[in-house]
């Protein structure tokens, strides 16, 4: 188990061991906290050496999970298992059949205009959801670790028989894709591999890939983004199996018309981020009974929903009293599952 290091002046140093770091911390020459689950410390002296080694990151995106692996040359850092963003095409769609739905009824809404993003080129909403999901986790790994290199295993769309030219110059996937490369490019050092090139390197290391996809296990995505990080960086055999598996929070938006109508033409609070008293959703909070859990809302009465780091609800009736506001949150996390070797 290794952990993230930061000097005072914010810069990223090479992890060390946890039994190292915890001297540090019981000496009062480090400070312990948390960066969304992630144990770390941060240095109250000037180190020794700021000199940093090559950190790559391997990627392996998937229609409903991802693996991703910080590795170095020496050690694997950790492992990480993500669960895809996938519901915001629906949610568009949605929004758009509620809006035209308004026009015919007496009822406030948006009047229809031209549309202005035609003949632009642009990358569908979904599909931007899906590739920044993805820049957003490689930039907060980039704040744990001092991270160099990124390989991502190439994924291509499916070419039609009768328009072959059709997915690589129209394809949301393969827009998406290449926007993503490109703002890789600007931070780190880009790498890709296609999927039969994975394969091999996880053959002629005697690995294996499970086929239960959606298993918050080891082999099922992050086999494939660790052979992605050793191929870029080198390095021992798979030391470290050990998960950490993270899911975008579902956020709702402020509306002011719901699908169904309320009774008594009363229209509930729904969506938006902001609850009162500068409390904010999503944020991490301490409870006397809960423990560590994520604030989710607050009802008519004054009272906080809490819900717990890996998305269960567990009370729509906490008092304020009752919690310590700590930080925010920018995902739900849960631990996986090790690889039984």
């Amino acid at each position: 188990m290794f952990v993230p290091v930061k000097t005072k002046d914010g810069q990223q140093l090479m992890p060390m061991h946890a039994a190292r770091a915890r001297k540090l911390v019981k000496r009062g020459q480090a400070t312990p906290y948390f960066d969304n689950g992630i144990y770390c410390i941060r240095l109250n002296k000037e180190p020794v050496a700021r000199e940093t080694q090559e950190i790559a990151v391997g990627v392996d995106p998937g229609s409903k999970k991802e693996g991703f692996t910080v590795k170095s040359k020496a050690h694997t850092y950790l492992n990480v298992q993500a669960d895809a963003h996938s519901k915001v095409g629906k949610k568009v769609e949605k929004r758009c059949e509620l809006r035209r739905g308004r026009r015919s009824r007496k009822c406030p809404n948006r009047k229809n205009r031209t549309n202005r993003l035609l003949n632009k080129a642009r990358i569908p909403a979904g599909t931007r959801a899906r590739w920044d999901w993805k820049l957003r986790i490689l930039e907060w790994l980039s704040k744990l670790f001092p991270v160099t290199h990124v390989c991502v295993e190439d994924i291509k769309a499916r070419t039609l028989k009768s328009a072959k030219k059709w997915n690589t110059s129209f394809s949301p996937l393969e827009v998406g894709k290449q926007w993503f490369y490109d703002e890789v490019k600007k931070r780190w050092e880009l790498l890709t591999l296609q999927g039969w090139e994975t394969k091999e390197i996880r053959d002629r290391l005697g690995l294996r890939k499970s086929s239960k996809k959606l298993s918050d296990a080891f082999e099922a995505h992050c086999v494939d983004s660790w052979c992605l990080a050793y191929y870029t960086i080198g390095g021992p055999i798979l030391e470290n199996t050990d998960l950490f598996c993270i899911s975008p929070i579902p956020i709702a938006r402020r509306s002011l018309h719901r699908e169904q109508y309320k009774k008594g033409g009363v229209r509930s609070k729904y969506g938006g981020t902001v609850l009162c008293e500068g409390l904010i959703k999503n944020t991490l909070v301490k409870h006397i009974k809960y423990g560590f859990t994520r604030l989710a809302g607050i009802n008519a009465k004054g009272l906080f929903a809490l819900y717990s780091l890996d998305g269960k609800r567990l009370t729509t009736s906490a008092k304020r009293m009752d919690f310590k506001v700590l930080t925010k949150l920018n995902f739900n996390y849960r631990s996986g599952h090790s690889s039984p070797s």
